[in-house]
């Protein structure tokens, strides 16, 4: 059986936030792993919306929900989701303790106002 395009079940996630937000102090709503690299990036939801802008920048079709329970994928060429794909390099979401939106500590008290 081969491996879907965009999808590297052997890459390891980058962290256990949105790689960007964690650097530059930001919070998210959710969390989306990059199926091919394994990049953190935050949902569109979020304010700074840097799963999308990974695909911008690499072209790596298919996310993967990094949310505890979600096993759902993306494909942002077709605009199509998919309730299941292949298994993933562990570990599949982010802590179960880990609050969302997240991280603890940097979300503001007025989040929902800034959801899209």
């Amino acid at each position: 059986m081969s491996t879907p395009y965009g999808i590297d079940p052997y890459a390891p996630p980058s962290g256990t936030g949105c790689a960007e937000c964690e650097a530059s102090g930001g919070w998210w709503f959710h969390l989306r792993r990059c199926a091919q690299c394994g990049h953190i990036g935050c949902c569109d939801s979020s304010p700074a919306k840097h799963a999308t802008a990974h695909f911008r920048a690499t072209g790596h079709p298919m996310i993967r929900s990094f949310e505890p329970g979600e096993g759902w994928f993306w494909n942002y060429e077709t605009s199509e989701m998919y309730e299941s794909g292949p298994e993933l390099a562990p570990p599949e979401c982010h802590p179960a303790d880990q609050p969302a939106p997240g991280p603890e500590g940097r979300v503001p008290a007025n989040w929902a106002d800034s959801l899209d």
